[in-house]
């Protein structure tokens, strides 16, 4: 039913986020990232506009892996 659910949601064009209908209420993981949670979800909005194309998004990629990094420096400390 998922696939379904997608088919639903706005154009890349239109003024919401393409990952509101999804993420934002339903995935309490997504909330549990904190200060990277916004960039996941650009990730996300990525992979959805480019047809699931890791290599469009390496610049999202590579800024949740630096934003997890400092949060884990962070939690050392």
């Amino acid at each position: 039913m998922e696939s379904s659910s997608r088919k639903n949601l706005p154009p890349s064009g239109s003024q919401q986020p393409l990952h509101v209908a999804e993420a934002d209420e339903e995935d309490e993981s997504v909330k549990q990232l904190n200060e990277c949670a916004t960039i996941y979800l650009s990730l996300q909005d990525c992979l959805i506009e480019s047809n699931r194309n890791w290599k469009a998004c390496q610049a999202h990629v590579q800024a949740l892996k630096a934003c997890q990094a400092k949060r884990n420096k962070n939690d050392q400390t």
